[in-house]
Order: structure tokens, then C-alpha cells, then sequence
């Protein structure tokens, strides 16, 4: 409970630990910032890791000076490419032994949420998927899992991952030093977080309409 305590403090107040973070550790923030998003895109078993939030947060920090925004722009982005690549070669390779291994921590309620997705709108689930959390990352994992064409699903990864990161961290570079924005950040990251889920509670309450 604890760890999750202080998971939710962290993306909620992200702007003040990013903030820490560029004061102790200076140019190896973007090393930093690099592995966040690798993980949270590359690895199934860390889909708590903050995106949406962290993106918009550098972005407003970049327009302080505290990043150089093309640079990091450009290391985020190729850090989501390369995530979701791994995740791929790992659903395609190992997807079915993690799933049915009960010693492994995979809720299959993610799989079924990622699998709705894929039969709705197909390979541009890669692309949609980049924003909203959790489907993040399990969407590369189940399109390895289904063998998609490789080099189709490069082109959707390399184009989801420059639209989310460009997007989000652009939001933040001309946005998140507004006033109003930046006096009530944790707000505006809840905000951020509740509008990505929206299509996960739409498949949901369309799916109990249906039930109904």
C-alpha cells in the first residue's frame, strides 16, 4: 500500500520530482527520463509508470530551459519506438508462456481490454493505444502475441510513438506554464489521466448496454 501511496504522489506532484530530479542528477535526467518511458512501453509488468503526465511535465520544464526540447523530443520518442519493439519480440516469442504461467503477475483483464481494441480498429490500435494507459503497454505485447506483420507494425510504432510524445510534451511546452495550468499541475495531470482512460469506461459501459 505504501508503494502505492507514494506511486500515485509521484505522478499527481510529477512537476516537483521531475524538478528534484534534474537538480540532482542534471544532464543524465534525459538518460533518466529515457528509461522511464522505455519501460513503461516495453515491459508488461510496468504499466503503472507514468506517461501521458511525465511527457506534458517535460514539456513545460523544456519551456523553462530545464530541457532542450528537440533533443528530448527526439530521445523520448525513439525510447517509445524502441519499447514497444521490445514488448512486440516478446509477445511473439514468449506471450503464450508469461500468460498461462500462473507464477507470473499478468492480469488477463489487460489482455481482454488491448484484444477489444485490436478487433475494433486493427493495426492502428499501436497507434491509439499510445494514449491511454495500460493498453500502452500491453498493445505491442499482444501484437506480438498475434504475429503481426513486422513491418506493418513498425510503421504504426514509429508514427504513434512521434504523434503521442510530440503531442503531449508540445501541450506542455506551450501550456504548462500558464497561471492557472501550473498552479494546480496535480489537477491538470488528473485531468490528463482521466481523459486518456475515457475510451477504456466507453468500451465498458458499451459493453454492459449490451449485457443489458
Amino acid at each position: 500500500m505504501e508503494f502505492i501511496g507514494e506511486a500515485i504522489s509521484f505522478i499527481l506532484n510529477i512537476d516537483v520530482y521531475l524538478g528534484k530530479i534534474i537538480s540532482q542528477y542534471g544532464i543524465f535526467s534525459y538518460g533518466i527520463l529515457f528509461a522511464i518511458i522505455f519501460a513503461e512501453t516495453g515491459f508488461i509488468f510496468t504499466p503503472f509508470l507514468p506517461g501521458d503526465s511525465l511527457l506534458f511535465a517535460v514539456g513545460a520544464l523544456s519551456a523553462l530551459g530545464s530541457f532542450n526540447i528537440i533533443l528530448i523530443v527526439s530521445l523520448l520518442w525513439l525510447a517509445a519506438f524502441l519499447g514497444d519493439t521490445v514488448n512486440y519480440w516478446i509477445g511473439y516469442y514468449f506471450g503464450e508462456k508469461l500468460i498461462s504461467n500462473p507464477k507470473i503477475p499478468i492480469k488477463q483483464e489487460h489482455i481482454n481490454k488491448t484484444q477489444i481494441f485490436y478487433e475494433k480498429y486493427g493495426g492502428k490500435t499501436i497507434i491509439l493505444a499510445r494514449f491511454i494507459p495500460i493498453v500502452r503497454t500491453f498493445a505491442p505485447f499482444v501484437a506480438g502475441i498475434s504475429k503481426m506483420n513486422y513491418k506493418k507494425f513498425v510503421f504504426f510504432n514509429a508514427l504513434g510513438g512521434f504523434v503521442w510524445v510530440f503531442s503531449l510534451t508540445f501541450l506542455g511546452y506551450f501550456f504548462g506554464n500558464i497561471p492557472l495550468i501550473k498552479n494546480n499541475f496535480s489537477l491538470v495531470v488528473l485531468i490528463i489521466i482521466l481523459f486518456s482512460l475515457l475510451p477504456i469506461i466507453f468500451e465498458y459501459f458499451k459493453k454492459l448496454t449490451k449485457k443489458s
